[in-house]
């Protein structure tokens, strides 16, 4: 029996832009399979981006945020003769990019109070600007890496 391999092939590009980057970041906002939802969602976070910051394409900025956010390095649990240590290892791509996606939408589900595409338009924003929650976990995440890059030589 073929084990299922990759989601990659049947991933379809957003209808509105073409991009399959954009096609994945709306399959992991979707919730509950409200995917028009989602695209809703997503498209009049752009509309508000494009007023928010004018003169520049909006899904120029939603490529440079998540470029942003993405994390070079991360901290794996390795254990080593009854001790666990926390190692420095490089990211992939395929992981930087869905630990971004996963990054900014916490953050935009975090704070209350709004309608979700305007939480979504200052996350991403933000991320743009390189501040913002989304931001900071990947600064977390680079701080945790740079205090244990001292059991590195753990990384096989």
């Amino acid at each position: 029996m073929a084990k299922f391999k990759s989601f990659e092939k049947l991933l379809r590009p957003d209808p509105r832009y073409k991009n399959k980057v954009v096609g994945k970041f709306i399959n992991s906002l979707m919730y509950d399979g409200h995917k028009v939802k989602a695209q809703t969602i997503f498209y009049d976070a752009l509309k508000a981006i494009e007023k928010k910051v004018p003169g520049v394409d909006p899904l120029e900025i939603f490529t440079k945020a998540i470029e942003n956010v993405k994390p070079l390095i991360e901290v794996r649990s390795r254990r080593v003769g009854g001790a666990t240590y926390q190692v420095p290892v490089e990211v992939g791509v395929k992981r930087a990019t869905s630990l971004a996606f996963r990054w900014l939408i916490a953050a935009m589900r975090k704070k209350k109070g709004r309608p979700t595409y305007l939480r979504l338009a200052d996350e991403l924003a933000a991320a743009y600007k390189k501040e913002g929650d989304a931001i900071t976990s990947r600064e977390n995440v680079h701080k945790m890496a740079e205090a244990n890059k001292a059991f590195a030589h753990f990384a096989w």
